[in-house]
């Protein structure tokens, strides 16, 4: 853009630059800004030169960061004058400035598309470029039949034609259901016989699109785009201008191989003949040369080629020259060419009969498990977990192995699992596993999982054989001075199992081996003790003669446990200890453990359900982000006013918010009347955690929200009551005829608590959440997991919000493919304080089964509060300004279940309310404070005082106080909701109680006497 001339604009661009700090430049900005307000106020005594030097600035204090929120107008009128250098400032500038909902874009329709329409070809260019920028649904509607005319027209020149490309790419990416291409199959094939290569580039990049949401109406342009990439591979009519270091158009190359991959395998002979040509052109063609933007260009082709190679399913000796050539590239310095190499053999690893090809390499592959780049580590480790089988299974284990002692704190984990899977998957022989599994404890135990450990107990409980060896392994690592507790808890099993079947051994009696095992207990965690305690039991059991001085030993542990705080070492301890008096009829009941029962391993079930990280998977990830979602998304369209919109179209039920049992009872059964009672999970037949990529952190990216005044936020809506706390439904409920596996309410409430965990699940599929809160905004991501091996089809989500939330939810696939998982990004803006909840409406269909649940969101109020630390000297101030209802509000809570002062702190803490001890002079009481945002709040601060009485923990009072009173009220509410309801801890399945006796008096089912009454 040419600005000479533009004294005023010289002088304030170099004024900017000579300020000393932030501080001068914004005084020098807001006093630009005072005197282009000032300007524009007076417009008509302004000349077009001045509107025009005034907007530019304007511009370029809006690319310096600040907020530019007047002159809009002025910046519009200049896209209809009559001349070039205004008509460009107004286009630039618009582009710049306003988005694709701002309201001022209608007023520039008609000027725009009488650009596009008239005959100057610069005017042309400039509209075709700002529609592209801002892409608006408006837009579309009224412009995209032009920019169609002006791509297919032969009277236009290349270069608006070229535009008018991008243009459409643009506006249907945005707008796929209001930009008609019905018909357009015959018009895209004679666009493919285009010689410009511009205009072909920018033609390629919207047919890529096209035939990504529906390729069989462009079937016609398959043999096209061969042409042009024999055209290009001979280098045929190719201007020098489009060679790029000696490379015909790379860029065309790549979106023409791009284009053909969304096609199913070429049938006509011809075709494939010549497309299997240039692909063996570009293969023979390629190698690595020392310019590195030559590399680029030729690689960009390359493994686009091997892409389209994998597609089409090549003869076995094409894929043998890819393989070889990857080979080349995974052996060369270039850190980038090797981690593409890397990244490519293992999307070759999908294609049949390649596998015993890549396995000639993989001294090379287990060479860059060392390499000093992370990235190339992990492709690496990706590559040897997917080539390993029972023929080179115990080599790469063995590598694993060594290399886990040396690996990054960030891949041990991934290591160790891999490391599992295979070990149990082409194990030679049981022996051999067991020593894999024991090493891999030993030098990574803080790595490797339970179920890891678990798999290893019963592969030893149902093989006899290997019983005897397993225990001899563990008693030669207890020998060692410091051992991980992980290999604590598998050595302490197996020898209290299986100890006896080593008593002849020495140093194997029972005395010794509870000699090594007891010296170790300093060094274990509580939850490790009952495993210990079990084993000191079999190990009293298995004393044959018995030894009494090892007795008394034993029954000394167990009496000094007995008084234990943890209530599962204390169980374990009185029982052990009572069973102990029984004499012979202990060994009936501490009989040896009995076999498992068959099933799959889910070590191997998590291997196939978890969504690794492999190129193949990135690029359907890609593709699919290119292809629109069909997803429903439900905003809160607010009139000006702040009334909410009506909702007497809908036939409605509320959904409760609040967390009363019966509340989420009656949802649960609404909307699966079929169903009855919640079906309890076969353990055999448990599902594998499909959200192993819930621990990574995530990153978020709120939309920005709609402005509102407070005075529009609490006019029009009162303070609601807790019944009338609700979410709106549509009633209409789908009848299932697949259960839910566990309880929704729960899994519900634990998700308020906590930001991961699942959701829903059942046979079919698994929903998980993992979230991330700042401020007022927030990000849920929806985990989608199909359990299945076939897909799940007519995947339709709607999210249906309270008035207080806005929320916006993408990305889902009309199809989930067979033990894949999806991610689907869900954006939340917290307008203002409410209990009510948003409510996903999804539906999927496996087989013949609709199945159709409505589950209630986690976006609770206390997603949105920061728990902050005041001192008294910050407390007591703001506790005494905030005086008397609204703003203080305080009640009597009943039916509390009774908690000790800590935990009932723990709670506090775990609702984002932080405890802040010693404010209040009453050691019975609580005293918290957190920060609650909103956009009609912004950040708020609240102070809460719970006043306990300790000889009734059944009660409280509560106090909370904000300064705001819709907060107080809802804070007040969600707080008493969540004291009311406190989940009790599962134990297992439990029998029915027995009548109780009249004249017995009922003990609580912890107290102590009750459960000693029970075990006698």
């Amino acid at each position: 853009m040419a600005l000479s001339g533009m004294r005023g604009l010289s002088v304030f661009i170099s004024d900017i630059r000579n300020c000393q700090n932030k501080e001068q430049e914004r005084l020098r900005v807001d006093k630009e800004l005072g005197n282009v307000r000032t300007r524009f106020k007076n417009e008509k005594g302004l000349t077009p030169y001045e509107k025009k030097k005034y907007v530019w600035k304007m511009l370029y204090i809006y690319m310096l960061g600040y907020d530019v929120d007047f002159g809009h107008m002025e910046t519009v009128s200049l896209i209809s004058a009559p001349k070039y250098p205004e008509k460009q400032v107004g286009y630039i500038v618009t582009a710049c400035l306003l988005n694709e909902n701002h309201d001022f874009l209608r007023l520039i329709i008609n000027s725009v598309r009488n650009d596009i329409i008239g005959r100057n070809e610069t005017f042309q260019c400039l509209a075709l470029t700002m529609v592209g920028n801002i892409g608006g649904r408006e837009f579309a509607e009224s412009l995209a039949p032009d920019v169609q005319k002006l791509l297919i027209s032969s009277s236009c020149r290349p270069l608006v034609r070229k535009k008018a490309a991008l243009c459409l790419l643009r506006l249907y990416r945005k707008n796929p259901d209001v930009v008609n291409v019905d018909g357009w199959a015959d018009r895209m094939a004679q666009l493919l016989d285009e010689r410009d290569l511009g205009v072909l580039t920018s033609s390629l990049s919207l047919l890529v699109a096209l035939v990504s949401n529906n390729h069989k109406a462009y079937w016609s342009c398959l043999p096209k785009c061969v042409k042009i990439l024999e055209r290009l591979a001979r280098n045929q009519d190719v201007p020098q201008e489009y060679t790029y270091y000696g490379i015909p158009s790379p860029w065309l190359q790549v979106k023409t191989m791009r284009a053909l991959q969304y096609f199913p395998v070429i049938e006509d002979p011809n075709t494939r003949r010549s497309l299997f040509e240039v692909l063996q052109r570009v293969l023979m063609g390629t190698d690595v040369v020392k310019n590195v933007n030559k590399n680029n260009a030729s690689h960009s082709v390359l493994f686009e080629a091997l892409s389209l190679v994998m597609h089409l399913d090549a003869e076995k000796e094409m894929m043998s020259q890819c393989v070889a050539l990857l080979g080349k590239f995974i052996a060369v310095r270039e850190p980038n060419i090797r981690y593409l190499g890397l990244e490519n053999m293992t999307r070759m690893l999908m294609v049949t009969d390649v596998q015993e090809i890549i396995k000639r390499h993989q001294a090379q592959i287990i060479t860059s498990l060392k390499d000093p780049d992370i990235s190339i580590r992990r492709r690496a480790l990706d590559l040897l977990y997917g080539m390993c089988d029972v023929s080179n299974a115990k080599d790469i284990v063995e590598e694993l192995l060594q290399y886990l002692s040396t690996s990054d704190l960030t891949m041990r984990e991934e290591l160790a699992l891999k490391a599992a899977i295979l070990a149990e998957k082409f194990a030679p022989d049981l022996s051999w596993y067991v020593d894999v599994i024991l090493q891999l404890i030993d030098k990574a135990g803080d790595f490797v999982s339970d179920d890891i450990w678990f798999r290893v107990i019963q592969f030893v409980t149902n093989n006899e054989d290997l019983q005897a060896y397993a225990a001899l392994k563990a008693r030669e690592y207890l020998d060692k001075p410091a051992i991980h507790e992980t290999m604590m808890k598998v050595s302490a099993y197996l020898l209290g199992e299986y100890s006896h079947l080593l008593a002849r051994r020495p140093g194997c009696s029972p005395k010794d081996i509870f000699t090594i095992i007891h010296e170790k207990i300093p060094t274990v965690s509580t939850p490790t003790i009952p495993i210990l305690l079990s084993t000191y039991a079999k190990i009293l059991m298995h004393t044959q003669p018995p030894d009494l001085e090892l007795q008394n030993q034993i029954l000394a542990i167990f009496h000094k446990y007995e008084s234990c705080i943890d209530a599962e070492i204390q169980q374990r301890a009185v029982e052990y200890f009572t069973l102990s008096r029984k004499g012979p009829a202990m060994a009936d009941i501490l009989a040896e453990m009995p076999k498992f029962p068959e099933r799959q391993s889910a070590l191997i079930k998590k291997a196939e359900d978890i969504e690794t990280d492999t190129a193949e998977q990135s690029a359907i990830k890609l593709r699919a982000q290119q292809q629109m979602s069909n997803a429903l998304v439900v905003t809160d369209h607010r009139p000006p006013n702040g009334t909410p919109p009506p909702v007497s179209s809908f036939n409605l039920v509320k959904v409760s918010s609040t967390n009363s049992n019966l509340d989420y009872n009656s949802v649960d059964q609404g909307a699966n009347q079929t169903n009855g009672t919640v079906s309890k999970t076969d353990s055999q037949s448990a599902s594998a955690d499909l959200l192993g990529d819930l621990l990574g952190p995530l990153a978020i990216e709120g939309p920005p929200g709609a402005s509102i005044s407070e005075q529009s936020v609490l006019s029009g809506r009162d303070v609601p009551s807790a019944a009338d706390a609700a979410a709106i439904v549509p009633i209409e409920e789908q009848a299932n005829s697949v259960q839910p596996i566990g309880n929704i309410a729960e899994r519900f409430h634990a998700l308020c608590l906590k930001d991961s965990g699942v959701l829903y699940e059942d046979p079919h599929i698994q929903i998980g959440i993992k979230a991330e809160w700042r401020a007022h905004q927030g990000r849920i991501v929806l985990f989608l997991g199909n359990k299945n091996t076939s897909p799940l089809v007519s995947v339709q989500a709607l999210i249906l919000p309270p008035l207080h939330l806005k929320m916006e939810l993408s990305l889902v696939p009309d199809t989930i493919p067979p033990r894949a998982q999806v991610q689907c990004p869900l954006e939340v803006v917290n307008l203002w304080p409410s209990r009510d909840v948003a409510v996903l409406d999804f539906s999927y269909k496996s087989g013949t089964n609709l199945v159709n649940n409505k589950l209630r969101l986690p976006a609770v109020i206390n997603k949105f509060l920061q728990p902050i630390q005041l001192s008294a000297e910050e407390f007591f101030p703001q506790w005494r300004s905030l005086s008397g209802p609204p703003l203080k509000l305080q009640e009597v809570v009943r039916g509390v279940r009774p908690l000790p002062l800590m935990e009932l702190a723990n709670l506090f803490n775990s609702y984002r309310v932080m405890v802040c001890p010693g404010l209040d002079p009453n050691p019975n009481n609580l005293v918290a404070s957190t920060t609650f945002y909103s956009e009609s709040t912004r950040a708020m601060l609240c102070l809460v005082r719970l006043e306990t009485d300790p000889a009734d923990r059944t009660q409280l009072r509560m106090t909370v106080a904000s300064g705001d009173p819709t907060l107080t009220f809802e804070l007040k509410e969600f707080i008493k909701e969540q004291l009311v309801y406190i989940p009790e801890p599962s134990h297992g399945p439990t029998q029915a109680p027995a009548p109780a006796a009249p004249q017995a008096p009922v003990l609580p089912p912890d107290d102590p006497a009750a459960i000693l009454a029970g075990l006698l």
